[in-house]
């Protein structure tokens, strides 16, 4: 992985991590996500009091990154590109923009081109 000092974390990361799923824990580093990861994770229709207090203590411990008039450049350009969804691309375009890679185990988010993408195995 690059110099950078962040890793961006996909929704799906953040559940495989909290829910205990992934093979090798995560490393002890400085870990991003997009407000849009953040809207995600705590927006889900049946989430329980106990687990909105598990998804907060974790996004204290991360980076949030906004959604900036740069990546909302990136997040249109990545969607025609790629035919993403809005909240796919514009995580991949917080990847991008902060020149970090992208943890996550979307099929399609792997495949762009334009950021340093890393599956986890999970259990």
């Amino acid at each position: 992985m690059n110099g950078n000092p962040f890793l961006v974390l996909d929704t799906n990361v953040v559940l495989y991590h909290l829910g205990n799923r992934l093979q090798k824990p995560l490393e002890k580093k400085q870990y991003a996500i997009s407000i849009i990861t953040e809207i995600e994770l705590l927006s889900y229709p049946k989430i329980q009091a106990d687990e909105i207090t598990i998804l907060e203590n974790f996004i204290a411990q991360t980076t949030v990154i906004e959604l900036r008039n740069s990546i909302k450049k990136e997040t249109i350009a990545l969607r025609k590109k790629y035919q993403l969804k809005v909240p796919d691309a514009i995580i991949a375009a917080t990847a991008l923009r902060l020149k970090s890679p992208l943890l996550t185990n979307d099929k399609k988010l792997l495949n762009i081109s334009e950021i340093e993408t890393y599956s986890v195995p999970i259990i």
